[in-house]
């Protein structure tokens, strides 16, 4: 007898089944591929220019409609203050944000971590090395905020 005789059709079942798995196996490929690709490509993560970013705020801002309000006419309101003046200011250690008021953040830059920061006053620290210091102090001048930046180590 001769042996395709003895097995019959399963050999061509489990040749059609491997086929079929390897055609389902390239499509799912090809699909995933597609979607990791388009939000690799898209225009999510790009960079956008000062001009774009200024834009994008004047159009979210809308100015908020006047409400009846139970303040009376001659006491002024909390946020027609102007606004406090932030200014960034780049360091060795890493970069602070600051307003006359107070320093608004402290991001270090590699290599360093915020060691202490107050109201006025901050300090970034080397990750390796804690003799390698960047001390901050903020002061105001003309409603514009300063830094006085001393590095040690």
């Amino acid at each position: 007898m001769r042996l395709l005789d003895r097995l019959g059709r399963r050999p061509m079942v489990i040749v059609a089944g491997w086929i079929l798995a390897a055609v389902l196996a390239v499509l799912v490929g090809v699909v995933g591929i597609g979607l990791v690709g388009a939000g690799l490509t898209s225009r999510q993560g790009a960079p956008v220019s000062e001009d774009e970013v200024l834009r994008a705020l004047g159009e979210s801002s809308a100015p908020p409609s006047p409400g009846p309000s139970s303040a009376s006419p001659s006491s002024p309101s909390p946020s027609s203050a102007p606004p406090a003046v932030s200014q960034a200011f780049p360091t060795r250690g890493g970069t602070v944000v600051a307003s006359c008021d107070r320093i608004v953040s402290m991001a270090p830059a590699q290599g360093f971590a915020i060691h202490e920061q107050r109201e006025r006053e901050g300090e970034f620290r080397g990750v390796r090395d804690n003799h390698d210091r960047v001390k901050v102090e903020l002061s105001c001048a003309n409603g514009t905020p300063e830094l006085r930046i001393r590095s040690e180590g």
